[in-house]
């Protein structure tokens, strides 16, 4: 027979971990790519053999330039989510990745984890960027991808309400602290080739900036970019995520 005293333990124990649950489920939903229970987003599509290059927290003076040339000289268009903060700075950044037919996306003024944010800092946050990308390009901004990939109910609805669609990924790895172009490109090309076992198109996520440092070195990034291009250009199909939107 359990007595009363050791019945309220389990019940206290059976409580704390229902709550310890539930937190990591939130943590889960808030944070992983493929959670759509707080939402859905444009991940990629069951089109194996398409690759979607996108690059965040741009632009960055000293490296975007660099990957646009090697954009330029491989005839291949990616995506770029920029902070309103960097592109505000470097509008001629932006002015030429539009020109050059690159798709721009939305990735707040200041990178906030907007899960945490309330819904007033949300929309802030997204207008604010909004209006600076639309009135640098002169061009609508369709596409929105929020910071750490951090959202909860309001952050997919604000977007929406602002006309944007949110954009989360299926392959990435530590670009941002990475110091290897081939350890980046290796462990991006796994996910890749995995994916297309599975019939689907890859998302990959790369660093032109950096939300703490606008001057961050991103010289692995591009380079591992480059060697994926290279890696895979005679037997994929690189576009922009406005080819699934």
């Amino acid at each position: 027979m359990i007595s009363p005293f050791a019945t309220g333990i389990y019940a206290g124990l059976g409580a704390a971990a229902a709550v310890g649950l539930a937190a990591g489920g939130y943590a889960y939903a808030s944070l992983w790519p493929g959670s759509r229970i707080l939402g859905k987003a444009l991940i990629a599509p069951a089109r194996p053999g398409e690759l979607a290059l996108t690059f965040d927290d741009g632009p960055n003076a000293a490296w975007t330039p660099r990957l646009l040339d090697l954009l330029e000289r491989h005839e291949v268009r990616a995506t770029f989510f920029l902070l309103g903060s960097r592109a505000e700075a470097q509008p001629e950044l932006v002015r030429r990745m539009a020109a050059a037919g690159h798709a721009i996306g939305n990735h707040s003024w200041s990178h906030p984890n907007l899960a945490r944010s309330s819904s007033s800092r949300i929309r802030e946050e997204l207008k604010r960027t909004q209006d600076k990308l639309e009135q640098i390009t002169g061009a609508q901004v369709k596409f929105f991808r929020p910071p750490f990939g951090a959202r909860r109910p309001a952050v997919f609805r604000v977007a929406r309400e602002m006309g944007l669609m949110p954009v989360l990924w299926n392959a990435m790895t530590s670009d941002w602290s990475e110091a290897s172009a081939e350890r980046i490109a290796e462990r991006l090309a796994r996910r890749i080739d995995g994916l297309e076992r599975r019939g689907r198109a890859a998302n990959i996520v790369l660093h032109d900036g950096g939300h703490r440092d606008p001057a961050a070195n991103r010289a692995p990034s591009v380079a591992a970019a480059e060697k994926l291009i290279e890696r895979y250009k005679a037997t994929h199909r690189f576009v922009t995520v406005e080819a699934w939107g």
